[in-house]
């Protein structure tokens, strides 16, 4: 058996570097030699990942936080479209939000994670893909195995990633606090969202997610009823109202308790459209895929069945 492990090493503000060698250590005791790559850069995951499918490995893990994880799916499936076989995933979580692992019932501790790794069974899931316009003007598209989304949880991303307390603050209280600060300075983006082939509907929206699990932002459970095995994206939409009263309301959605919000919809489908509305320029909303920023819309997320072999 041919495992690869990809691990970003400034994971969890750092925290993953220094406790690599008790992961490896576990890793190496449950399953044997493995062959590793540590990534430098963004995108460097899913080039490792590309290049250990098209090699011929049967196993991948991915050690790191969400934005790790989304792009070795990303790789991996980039790979499967060039005729790579299909390989299993395990996911041993250490990031600032570790998100997609919290929605599995995965162990969030990376010891516990890597046992469960070697213990665990073979699932089929889902994975979603967007489309949308990158830094260069250009169409682009990725993959994503958790939630992309578009609206202020792009400036929230980029802010918790540039964040120099991440050592020092829990995920929880580091996301709340970008997501307090971003809100109160973000302008509602006038957007146009269809779903499927359903009558398209004008919204001004802080966000727009698109779910594929029901966790992100540190916690923050978005979607309470979204199944990475369903064959559909839970879409939730959060209009425009008073930031005060969003801010005091906030509360409610680590729990899913939001479901009934005045300013809330929840809706469901395969394939989801948003295009900017009013000025294009101060309506291109930012889109923000496992907790990366690549680009903004207009963009398209669409769910591709049980394209994903993940062992947990």
């Amino acid at each position: 058996m041919t495992v690869g492990v990809i691990m970003n090493p400034v994971a969890g503000g750092g925290r993953l570097k220094q406790e690599w060698p008790g992961i490896r250590a576990e890793l190496e005791a449950r399953i044997g030699v493995f062959e590793l790559r540590e990534t430098g850069e963004p995108g460097d995951a899913a080039i490792f990942a590309h290049a250990f499918a098209l090699s011929g490995f049967e196993k991948i893990i991915a050690v790191g936080g969400d934005g790790t994880v989304g792009e070795v799916v990303d790789g991996l499936l980039m790979a499967r479209e060039e005729g790579a076989g299909k390989v299993e995933l395990g996911v041993v979580p250490c990031g600032s939000g570790s998100d997609f692992a919290r929605g599995l019932g995965l162990p969030l501790e990376p010891l516990a994670a890597a046992r469960r790794f070697a213990d665990g069974e073979a699932h089929a899931i889902d994975v979603g893909r967007v489309c949308y316009v990158g830094e260069t003007g250009r169409l682009a598209s990725r993959h994503f195995v958790n939630i992309a989304s578009l609206g202020i949880s792009g400036p929230i991303a980029r802010a918790v990633n540039d964040d120099r307390r991440k050592e020092r603050v829990s995920a929880e209280a580091l996301f709340y606090w970008r997501t307090v600060s971003e809100l109160v300075r973000y302008r509602f983006r006038h957007v146009r969202i269809t779903i499927d082939d359903q009558p398209p509907f004008e919204a001004r929206v802080a966000l727009v997610a698109a779910s594929n699990g029901k966790f992100f932002g540190g916690g923050m459970m978005i979607a309470p009823d979204a199944a990475p095995d369903d064959g559909l994206l839970d879409v939730v939409v959060l209009s425009s109202a008073s930031k005060p009263r969003l801010i005091w309301d906030l509360r409610l959605v680590y729990g899913g308790r939001h479901r009934h919000h005045p300013a809330i919809t929840i809706l469901r489908g395969r394939r989801i459209s948003v295009e900017p509305l009013g000025d294009p320029p101060d309506d291109c909303a930012l889109v923000e895929v496992d907790g990366e920023c690549p680009g903004h819309i207009p963009a398209t997320f669409e769910i591709l069945p049980k394209a994903l072999t993940l062992r947990y």
